[in-house]
């Protein structure tokens, strides 16, 4: 049987079913330390710290080259197109976080982030999705690390997967492009130059929370990252906010639907073909 590039994505989320979860796993650790005189927060993922940088403790992914031209897709029929190169579908779904015009801006029909102007919110919510961005990181680079082509994508406002240019520019493997931010480095580095287009398929299955505002299900996700599978139906242990330099937040319960928002993060990284699909959510099995 032939699979096109979009019931692959669905057949690799089908085989994973939502059975009740072991909330003990990953095991997750923490501890203040002083620091100039400061109370820091620090985590522990597995006995590794967040955004370690030792190699030796954390070794980066390997890198692999993806296919030419591989995973630029166009929406299928039943997605949601949030920006497809004009300047109406930048207004209709996108404004500030406030819900005002956004201040990002359309250069040569893509979508590309200003420096100052904030995220990026779509007007629509959503929980559940399959989500198609494709971005690329300045030609001309400026800065190295973290300051290289970063930005993020946000699931429900609150879950990134992290945008950067992450060719040949090492940072910490939980920061890379590709990363849970935070939370899980990808298996691979499957990032194209600065300035060649890149895309990522996600698919999201949003955390559960009880009346008290505790988590009963975490987020899962899957990333697709050039057509190269870069995370697999991962659990994502909490949230992916900053809570230091080597700390992640937590979750904390919120709304069903929330808008998706793309991270401006100073640096002018470009976006185009933004579609989602809406996701049912599976009920748990015990």
């Amino acid at each position: 049987m032939k699979y096109n590039y979009i019931s692959l994505i669905a057949v690799i989320s089908a085989v994973h079913i939502h059975a009740a979860e072991d909330m003990s796993q990953p095991v997750i650790t923490k501890e203040i330390r002083k620091e100039n005189g400061k109370d820091v927060p620090y985590m522990f993922i597995d006995g590794i710290k967040v955004h370690e940088t030792d190699t030796s403790k954390q070794p980066l992914p390997p890198v692999v080259t993806p296919g030419e031209g591989a995973a630029m897709t166009a929406a299928p029929s039943d997605a949601t197109v949030l920006f497809d190169g004009t300047e109406a579908s930048l207004n209709r779904n996108w404004s500030d976080r406030a819900g005002n015009p956004t201040k990002w801006k359309i250069v040569d029909g893509v979508l590309e982030s200003v420096r100052g102007a904030g995220y990026i919110h779509s007007k629509q919510t959503f929980g559940s999705c399959q989500l198609h961005v494709e971005w690329t990181s300045p030609t001309k680079v400026e800065g190295k690390g973290q300051g290289s082509g970063n930005s993020g994508v946000f699931l429900m406002n609150n879950y990134e997967v992290q945008v950067l240019d992450s060719y040949e520019n090492v940072t910490y493997a939980d920061g890379q492009a590709g990363a849970l931010y935070g939370r899980s480095k990808p298996l691979v580095n499957a990032c194209r130059k600065p300035g060649e287009w890149q895309s990522y398929d996600i698919i999201f299955h949003r955390p559960l929370f009880d009346e008290s505002g505790k988590v009963t299900r975490r987020a899962t996700m899957t990333v697709i990252h050039n057509g190269v599978l870069i995370q697999d139906h991962v659990v994502l242990s909490g949230g992916t906010g900053w809570d230091g330099p080597h700390s992640a937040s937590e979750y904390v319960a919120h709304a069903d639907k929330l808008p998706f928002a793309l991270q401006d993060h100073g640096n002018p990284v470009r976006f185009r073909n933004i579609w989602i699909r809406e996701l049912k959510d599976k009920p748990v099995t015990k």
